[in-house]
Order: C-alpha cells, then structure tokens, then sequence
C-alpha cells in the first residue's frame, strides 16, 4: 500500500512539474513586459513569442509517442494532455494578443483577406478547438473508438501552424526551416511505426 501511494505521489509532483514547466514561457514573458524588455516593437513581441511557444509545446506533443517507443515507458503518456491544453491555452493568447495590440477588432475580415498567412494560422486554430473540447476523459468515454481518429487533427493543425509562421517571416527563414525539418521527422516516425494512415483525421482504424 505504502508502494503504491508513493507511485501516486510521484506521479502527481511530476505532473505538477510540467505544469510549471510549461508556464514558465509565460512568467518570462511577464517580466520582460513589467521590466519594458520586450524590444522596440512589444506588440509584436509578445504577439509572436505567445505563438512560436505553442507550436513549440505542440511539437514536444508530438515527441511523446517517439519518446514511448524509443524508451518502452509509457508514462510519457501521463502528460500529453497536459501539454495540448497548454498549446490551446498559448495559441488562444497569441489570437487575443495579436487583435488586441496589433491588428483591432475592427479589420479582421480585411486582413484576413490581404494576408494569407492569417488563414493558415486561423484554421489550425479551428482544427485545435475540438480538441481542446474534447480533451477530457468524460468526453473520451462519451466518444469512444471515435476520439482517436478525431484528435489525429493535431497532425494537420500543426502542418498549418508551421505554414503560417513560415510565411510571415520577413527575411530569415532558418528557424522555421528547422522546426519543419523537426516536424516532419516526428510525422516521419509516425508513419514508419502506424502507417500513413494514421495520420488521416476522423478515419477510423
């Protein structure tokens, strides 16, 4: 018994860790807002540094079934939740901080229409919320064999993520270049172990 409620407790200060782990872009961004470090351009600053922080968090979902094939533990399982709802939670805050400090509430469809890189951005968005509604284990319960095929959303949600920082950057495109690269060697793996059709959304089997 004494075994078992130790386990328990390891388990909970663990997932308390990557709990704050994953907050802690947050709180640096914080301080660097209240100390007037965000560069000469905070709008834009804090715009991009809440998106680059979420699809680096949806990348490091993907790596979690690498991480349990390549291990044999499948307590990296334990926080792939987790970290998809902090995905949703920073990608919400990049939507908000982008219509509150750069663009207005007032141009929306006007923008949308002369950038397209917003379309990419704002369908993962769309394909992200069902997951986020759906993260829950009523709801897994609820939707059974059909919540795996629709939480394969993730995979072109993040193919669109990538696209949608790609093309707004402004000259130097290395850094998206290498999350791509990273992107398609975990889609690469998945495929290698599941097949291609693992990564087709809402198909079952």
């Amino acid at each position: 018994m004494a075994a078992i409620t130790k386990r328990v407790m390891a388990g909970v200060a663990a997932k308390v860790m990557v709990f704050c782990l994953a907050l802690v872009p947050l709180a640096l961004l914080i301080s660097d807002i209240l100390t007037g470090s965000v560069g000469p351009d905070p709008g834009q600053a804090i715009t991009e540094r809440l998106g680059l922080t979420a699809f680096q968090i949806l990348l490091l979902t993907l790596l979690i079934t690498p991480l349990k094939k390549l291990t044999g533990w499948s307590g990296w399982l334990r926080y792939r939740r987790m970290l998809g709802l902090f995905v949703f939670f920073y990608a919400s805050l990049h939507i908000l901080a982008f219509l509150q400090l750069l663009l207005g509430w007032g141009d929306l469809w006007a923008t949308f229409t002369k950038r397209p890189y917003l379309v990419m951005g704002a369908a993962a968005f769309v394909l992200m919320l069902p997951l986020a509604l759906t993260s829950t284990k009523g709801m897994m319960r609820r939707l059974g064999r059909g919540w795996k095929p629709l939480h394969r959303l993730i995979y072109p949600a993040a193919g669109l993520v990538w696209v949608h920082f790609l093309w707004q950057a402004r000259s130097d495109i290395t850094e998206m270049v290498v999350y791509g690269v990273v992107l398609f060697v975990l889609l690469g793996l998945r495929v290698y172990w599941s097949g291609l059709s693992s990564l087709i959304p809402l198909r079952r089997g």
